[in-house]
């Protein structure tokens, strides 16, 4: 019986000692929940673009012995609609190099009356917008904000009509070099799809041009015509894992 009840005593020391010792124990503690995963801007990719374009144009008539005459200066906006392709390479964690070509349906179309002779009216209808730039940009994860620049063209007709009948007189068609600049943002919401907004800016310069018959404002005066363009854009680009193989990169401990 004493036997017993040294054991029995043994036993009911060791349970009420066995929480204190649990409570000592060290707690493993759970595993960090992993980062979210790194965007990867770089690979070549496909898009389409539609938005609003802005033309400034200013007349000037040079005659026969290079005297200018200048009919005043007009802005005509309208819409815009086309693609674009290229290339991006990202470098150094977030940096964003890329080439990309776009080009643009327009429909941009002005018609004023003549400052020298208002019985006539001159008329610019640009009706296509090429881009081919270089893009240096920065990328948040997601997130990209870039510049660009590089060449620009633009294809136009110039008109002289008739103010009261709308006849066309004269006419000239142009295609037209010059230089761009721009900026964009652009988000990744899904891991080859992107959606974004850019501006640019189109420094066209100016360029005389011959009329398919004579001048009837100024009698056979060549039309010297200056151009400023301003693009705002909403695109849309898929990318395509060619020429990278980097795949997006998650984090790990």
């Amino acid at each position: 019986m004493k036997k017993f009840l040294l054991g029995t005593v043994g036993l009911i020391a060791l349970g009420l000692s066995a929480p204190a010792l649990a409570a000592d124990m060290p707690v493993k503690a759970p595993p960090p929940a992993p980062l979210p995963v790194i965007y990867n801007w770089s690979g070549f990719y496909i898009g389409a673009n539609g938005g609003w374009g802005q033309s400034r144009n200013c007349w000037d008539f040079v005659d026969a012995f290079g005297g200018v005459f200048s009919d005043g200066c007009r802005d005509r906006s309208g819409g815009l609609v086309g693609g674009q392709i290229g290339y991006r390479w990202q470098w150094g964690g977030g940096w964003v190099f890329g080439l990309e070509a776009q080009g643009d349906w327009a429909d941009i179309e002005n018609t004023r009356a003549s400052v020298i002779n208002p019985l006539f009216s001159t008329r610019v209808e640009t009706d296509g917008i090429g881009l081919f730039t270089g893009q240096i940009g920065y990328a948040w994860n997601t997130v990209l904000l870039y510049v660009k620049g590089g060449a620009a063209v633009t294809s136009n007709r110039f008109s002289i009509l008739d103010t009261f009948s709308g006849f066309e007189f004269a006419s000239a068609s142009s295609t037209r070099w010059g230089g761009v600049v721009g900026v964009g943002f652009e988000y990744g919401f899904a891991p080859n799809w992107s959606v974004g907004v850019e501006y640019d800016h189109l420094f066209m310069g100016d360029s005389n041009n011959s009329f398919s018959v004579g001048n009837p404002i100024i009698a056979d005066a060549l039309n010297r015509v200056s151009q400023d363009v301003d693009m705002i854009t909403l695109r849309v680009n898929y990318r395509f894992n060619w020429g990278t193989y980097a795949p997006p990169v998650a984090a790990r401990y």
